[in-house]
C-alpha cells in the first residue's frame, strides 16, 4: 500500500506534534552534520534495524502464531522513486505500536544521551564509534534525507492501529495514528538534493551488496525494467545471499564477510581485531562465531550493562544479548551462538540452570581464552590491552579454573622497561629472574610516576631484581587473587620485612638495629599516634623514609579505594621504616630540642606518605612545619 493510501484511511485522530530532548536535539544535530564520514553507512543501519525486528517477530510467534497473521515468508523491500526523490525500506517484522514509536525513535540514546554528550570529542572517526556503541544507527538517515517518514504497525494489533511517525531531523516530531493493512515497519527517506544518488536503483544495490550481502533475511528490490514493460507488475528479487553466514563453511566466507557481520551484530564502526568461527558436533550440537572488539563500549565498567551474544537455536531468534554464555569479565564479547540442544522455549530462568548452557559456556569462554593467547602473540595485542586489560584482571577473582590462562595473558610496566606502557608478561619476568630468586615482586601505586619513583625499589634496583610496576585501580586486589605464577609467590615490596631476601641482607639488618636503637626508640615515641612500629630498614638507599605494611594486612591503596566506595576497612596503622644513614636522619638523631626533634620526625613521616601517593590529615600543618625547618637551615 502506497503512503498517500495510508494516509486517505487515516482515522479521526489528532496529530501530535513532539520535540526531541533537548540533549539529543544536540546530538541530532552533530550527527547530521559532523560525525558520518561515509554516507553509505545509513542504508546498512536501516537494514540492520529491519533485520532485528524481523528476528523479533521470528522470536514471539513462537509463542503466538497469530503474530504472522498468515504470513510466514520474511523480507525487506527497498524500492527507489527518482520522480519523487525518496528511497523506501519495509520490513514485515515486528513493527512497533505507537507508544513504541515514541520510545524508541522519539528519545535518541535513551539510556545515556548526557553521558554521550559528554564523550563526543569533535574527533570524526572516535565520536562516530561512539554513535554505533549508543545504538542510534536509525538517525543516520538524516544523512541523506531532510524528511524522513516511519509507517509502522505492531504485529496482532488492528489495522487501525497503525502509526505514522515524522521528523525533519530539528527540533520536534509528529507522530499520529492511521490505518495499516501490512505489520511491520516502511521508512520513507525524502532525500536531500545532494543525494539524489541513493534515487538510484543501482547505485543503492552496491550498497546493499557492500554492506549487507550477510543478512540472514532476503533483502528485495525490483527487478530492472524497460519501457516497454514498465506498466507491469513490479517483480522482486533478492539482491543479497540470504544466507545466515555462521552456517556456511570457513572456506566459503571472506575476511571481508566476517567483518561486514561483525558490523551487523556490533553496530560497530571498526573492524573487529580478530574473530573466531567454530562448529562443535557430538554430544553437544552448537556454532559459535566470536569477534574481539577494537573499541570499548562506552559502558564498558558498568557492569549492569547490556552484554552478551545473540542466541539462536536451530537458526531461530531467540535473545538478543544472551549473558549467560560467557562470564563477566568477557562482556566485550560480540557475536552470535546456534544451537540444536536448547529448548526452543528457552527462557532466562531456564537458561540459567540448563546443563546444557553451563557446558556451552566453559567451552565457548576457553575458546575467547584461546583467542586472546594466539592474539598475545602479534602487535594488535598491545591495543587490545590498553582498552580490555583491566577487565581481563577481573578473571583473577571469578574464574579460577582459567586462573592460568588469563595470568598468562596479563602484562605489566617493570623496572626492566621503565616505561609505562603494559608491554611486559609475567613469562617474560620470570625469565629474567635472578639466580636464587623465588619470588615475583611488585609495587602498587596511585599512577605509573608515583609507582617508578617509590623509595621501596630502592633496594631491589641495588640488588638488581625487576620489580612489576602497578597503577590500575584493579591491580592490588588481581594480585591478591593470582597469588602466585609458576610455583612463585607474588609478593608486595610495600609489605613485610625484606630481611627474609638473603643472609646478607639479615646480617645488614642486624647491623643497622644495633647502630639505630635509639634513634628509633625516639622516632617510635613521638610517632606512636600515627605507626604501629619505627624500625631501621635496609630496603632505603637514598631515600630517608617509607611506610610498609604486615604481610597480611590491607595495602594503603586498597584501603583508599575501598574508603571511596563507602567500604568500612579496619583502622591499621603503617609501620615506619627509616634509613638511618641518610644525613636528615643523622642531623634528627643529633638534635637535642626535642620540640624540634618531633617536628622534624613529623615532616618525615608525613614526607613518607605523599611518597607513596597518599593524603595528609592536616596538610597546613606539614607546610608550617616544613617552612620553619627550612628557614632554620638557611640562618
Amino acid at each position: 500500500m502506497s503512503k498517500e493510501a495510508i494516509k486517505d484511511k487515516a482515522k479521526d485522530s489528532a496529530k501530535e506534534t513532539l520535540g526531541f530532548q533537548t540533549e539529543a536535539k544536540q546530538l541530532l544535530q552533530l550527527m547530521i552534520h559532523s560525525l558520518y564520514s561515509n554516507k553509505e553507512i545509513f542504508l546498512r543501519e536501516l537494514i540492520s534495524n529491519a533485520s532485528d525486528a524481523i528476528d523479533k517477530l521470528r522470536f514471539e510467534s513462537l509463542d503466538n502464531e497469530a503474530l504472522l497473521e498468515g504470513e510466514t515468508d520474511y523480507r525487506i523491500r527497498i524500492s527507489v522513486d527518482k520522480d519523487a526523490n525518496t528511497l523506501t525500506i519495509s520490513d514485515n517484522g515486528i513493527g512497533m505500536s505507537k507508544e513504541d514509536a515514541i520510545a524508541h525513535l522519539g528519545t535518541i540514546a535513551k539510556s545515556g544521551t548526557a553521558q554521550f554528550m559528554q564523550n563526543l570529542t569533535g574527533d570524526q572517526k572516535k565520536d562516530s564509534q561512539l554513535i554505533g556503541q549508543f545504538g542510534v544507527g536509525f538517525y543516520s538517515a538524516f544523512i541523506v534525507a531532510d524528511r524522513v517518514e516511519v509507517f509502522t504497525r505492531r504485529a496482532g494489533s488492528p489495522v487501525s492501529e497503525g502509526v505514522l511517525w515524522e521528523s525533519r531531523g530539528e527540533a520536534d516530531f509528529s507522530i499520529e495514528t492511521v490505518s495499516q493493512a501490512e505489520k511491520g515497519t516502511s521508512v520513507v527517506l525524502h532525500l536531500k538534493k545532494d543525494c539524489a544518488d541513493f534515487a538510484d536503483q543501482w547505485r543503492v544495490r552496491s550498497v546493499v551488496k557492500k554492506y549487507s550481502d550477510h543478512i540472514s533475511v532476503p533483502v528485495m528490490m525490483a527487478k530492472p525494467t524497460t519501457e516497454e514493460d514498465s506498466n507491469e507488475d513490479l517483480e522482486w528479487e533478492a539482491v543479497n545471499s540470504a544466507t545466515a553466514l555462521w552456517t556456511r563453511s570457513k572456506t566459503e566466507v571472506s575476511d571481508d564477510d566476517y567483518k561486514a557481520f561483525y558490523k551487523h551484530v556490533s553496530h560497530d564502526f571498526e573492524d573487529p581485531l580478530t574473530w573466531s568461527h567454530n562448529k562443535v558436533e557430538g554430544k553437544l550440537e552448537y556454532t559459535s562465531l566470536l569477534y574481539i572488539p577494537k573499541q570499548a563500549p562506552f559502558d564498558l565498567w558498568n557492569r549492569e550493562m547490556a552484554r552478551g551474544l545473540k542466541l539462536y537455536v536451530q537458526r531461530t531468534f531467540i535473545m538478543d544479548e544472551a549473558d549467560q554464555f560467557l562470564p563477566m569479565y568477557l562482556r566485550f564479547v560480540k557475536g552470535i551462538v546456534d544451537s540444536n540442544d536448547l529448548p526452543l522455549n528457552v527462557s532466562r530462568e531456564i537458561l540459567q540452570r540448563d546443563g546444557a548452557v553451563e557446558n556451552m559456556k566453559t567451552a565457548l569462554t576457553k575458546r575467547v581464552l584461546d583467542m586472546l593467547t594466539k592474539l598475545s602473540k602479534k602487535k594488535d595485542y598491545a591495543d587490545f590491552w590498553s582498552t580490555f586489560g583491566p577487565v581481563i584482571k577481573e578473571g583473577l577473582g571469578e574464574d579460577f579454573s582459567n586462573k592460568e590462562k588469563i595470568a598468562k595473558l596479563l602484562r605489566f610496566s617493570t623496572t626492566h622497561t621503565g616505561e609505562s606502557k603494559q608491554d611486559q608478561s609475567l613469562d617474560d619476568y620470570v625469565a629474567r629472574m635472578k639466580e636464587g630468586q623465588d619470588k615475583i615482586f611488585y609495587i602498587f601505586a596511585e599512577n605509573h610516576k608515583t609507582a617508578a619513583h617509590s623509595p621501596h625499589l630502592e633496594f631491589f634496583k641495588k640488588e638488581g631484581i625487576e620489580v612489576l610496576l602497578l597503577s590500575d585501580r584493579i591491580d592490588d586486589w588481581a594480585m591478591m587473587q593470582l597469588a602466585d605464577y609458576e610455583g612463585k609467590k607474588l609478593q608486595d615490596v610495600a609489605k613485610g620485612d625484606l630481611t627474609e631476601a638473603s643472609d646478607d641482607a639479615k646480617k645488614a639488618q642486624e647491623s643497622l638495629n644495633q647502630e639505630s636503637e635509639g634513634l628509633v626508640e625516639r622516632m617510635q615515641s613521638c610517632l606512636s599516634d600515627h605507626v604501629a612500629e619505627v624500625r631501621a630498614s635496609v630496603r632505603l638507599i637514598e631515600s630517608p623514609t617509607c611506610l610498609v605494611v604486615g604481610d597480611y594486612d590491607m595495602g594503603a591503596q586498597m584501603r583508599r579505594i575501598m574508603e571511596a566506595a563507602g567500604q568500612t576497612v579496619p583502622a591499621t596503622k603503617p609501620i615506619l621504616e627509616i634509613n638511618p644513614q641518610h644525613p636528615l636522619l643523622q642531623m634528627l638523631d643529633a638534635e637535642a630540642d626535642e620540640d624540634k626533634f618531633k617536628d622534624l620526625a613529623e615532616v618525615l613521616f608525613n614526607q613518607a606518605q605523599l611518597a607513596e601517593g597518599g593524603q595528609l590529615d592536616d596538610p597546613a600543618n606539614y607546610v608550617r612545619k616544613l617552612n620553619a625547618l627550612l628557614l632554620q637551615l638557611s640562618s
